[in-house]
């Protein structure tokens, strides 16, 4: 049986091998002075594609959350005043799942 050491080495001889094939292979000369125009990539977006394109830019510039809000929690949580109604948690967790189960 062959040791993971010499399976390595005989790669990397394969490589090197593998390398000098290419780069002693037929090189073809290329003439950078040739007549043949250059073909333009186009690309035209339908509405919907240009409507989105105007709302992902409106969206980049909002802020992701409202900080006011979260200030608002943070300080509830800091003097415990806040409170979690488990009922309402449970329902909205519920109806999460069942908007993911519909996609």
């Amino acid at each position: 049986m062959t040791s993971i050491d010499q399976l390595r080495a005989s790669q990397a001889m394969a490589t090197l091998r593998n390398q000098s094939r290419v780069d002693s292979g037929d090189k073809t000369p290329t003439n950078p002075t040739s007549t043949v125009p250059a073909k333009m990539d186009a690309v035209s977006l339908s509405n919907q594609g240009k409507e989105i394109g105007k709302m992902h830019q409106q969206l980049a510039t909002e802020p992701s959350f409202n900080e006011d809000k979260v200030a608002a929690i943070k300080a509830a949580i800091a003097n415990g005043s806040y409170s979690v109604d488990p009922e309402r948690l449970a329902d909205n967790m519920i109806k999460f799942e069942d908007e993911l189960a519909g996609l």
